[in-house]
């Protein structure tokens, strides 16, 4: 029986996924295109090679960063929709540092600007934690607003103080730093690749969240909250605190993720286009999803982060093989995410229907 509710568990979203691209295929067949060219393209586009396997990776890395940050805030019973604000902040922070201490040798600023990253989200994530904890505010609510000032800051920063001195030289005025220190560069982790260390330090900061999680008092305190609050404070937690903690360290990894966006990509600048998604390609948003995906588990969600940037990676390719118009990539992937979210209910139900059985037969017996 404890082997089936396992197994139940990571069948239940694989088949939710497995109905959405089913549904895909329709929608493939009716534009008059070949669903299993395009779904093999796919695949190949997003793990067909060693080129493809980096790509999928890098891609996978914020998915996986802010995934992990969701995990941390769920087990606390809060729900963090602001990983697109925090990773902002975390990439503002960052590039401040990268700025001011452009000299510093690669051994230093890399620690440094991480740091930041760290910091900034971790702060951007407080500000809602505070209010949920002491006032009471929903911290739906409240971090989806934050998002919103948080492209607004980055808008500002990137049009005057932190634009490329170049741009106000030639009246492009385009949003961006200058190109940041190159001993901040992430370093590339395979010849020929995009493949950089950014990948080693998300998988790295999933298994640091699930020891802090499981293994530590501080990952007890938090999940006790999340189980019981009231049972929690009679025991002596406090709950205020720990509630504001895990939306601390939720934005933290969302923060970490913008900052190795910035140092990890082509450009090594931060860049806009005026929206959240021109920098964090709507990481922030996609990442819950890998975070449900895992079963709301840091260990499990890094597979299933690396399943979802090969699908961001291979829709590409899909669309160039079978010519069809980029707006079905779009729902191919919003039905993704409708069919992993809706199964999560699912999941919860059969793992509750499976207890009660199992509890019934321990009474019969």
């Amino acid at each position: 029986m404890k082997l089936f509710q396992r197994l139940s568990g990571v069948l239940v979203p694989v088949v939710a996924v497995s109905a959405a691209l089913l549904i895909g295929a329709v929608l493939i067949l009716l534009l008059g295109a070949n669903p299993l060219t395009g779904y093999s393209e796919l695949i190949k586009g997003a793990f067909g090679d060693g080129d493809a396997l980096a790509d999928t990776a890098v891609r996978a890395m914020p998915l996986l960063l802010v995934g992990t940050g969701i995990c941390i805030a769920f087990r606390a019973k809060v729900i963090n929709i602001g990983g697109e604000g925090q990773m902002i902040a975390g990439a503002l922070l960052s590039t401040i540092v990268a700025l001011a201490l452009p000299d510093l040798p690669p051994v230093l600023l890399i620690p440094m600007v991480m740091i930041a990253g760290f910091i900034g989200g971790g702060l951007w994530g407080a500000v809602p934690g505070a209010l949920k904890a002491y006032l009471g505010v929903n911290e739906i609510l409240s971090t989806i607003m934050l998002n919103i000032v948080a492209v607004q800051v980055m808008n500002y920063l990137l049009r005057d103080p932190l634009i490329d001195p170049q741009e106000i030289e030639r009246g492009t005025r385009i949003p961006q730093t200058e190109r940041l220190s190159e001993n901040a560069d992430l370093p590339i982790l395979i010849d020929g690749t995009r493949l950089h260390l950014g990948v080693v330090i998300a998988i790295l900061a999933a298994v640091a969240a699930w020891i802090i999680l499981w293994r530590t008092t501080l990952g007890y305190r938090i999940r006790a909250v999340g189980n019981s609050p009231a049972a929690a404070r009679y025991a002596g937690i406090p709950v205020k605190r720990m509630t504001m903690l895990a939306l601390t360290f939720s934005g933290a990894m969302c923060g970490l993720a913008g900052a190795v966006l910035v140092f990890g990509s082509q450009s090594h600048r931060l860049i806009t286009d005026g929206s959240s998604a021109g920098f964090t390609q709507s990481a922030g948003f996609n990442g819950i999803v890998a975070g449900l995906f895992g079963g709301l588990h840091p260990l499990w969600t890094i597979p299933s982060s690396f399943l979802f940037g090969g699908l961001l990676v291979g829709a590409n390719a899909m669309q160039r093989a079978v010519q069809v118009n980029s707006a079905l990539i779009i729902a191919l992937n919003g039905l993704v995410v409708v069919f992993v979210v809706s199964s999560t209910n699912v999941r919860e139900r059969l793992r509750d229907l499976l207890q009660v059985k199992s509890q019934r037969e321990g009474v019969e017996s």
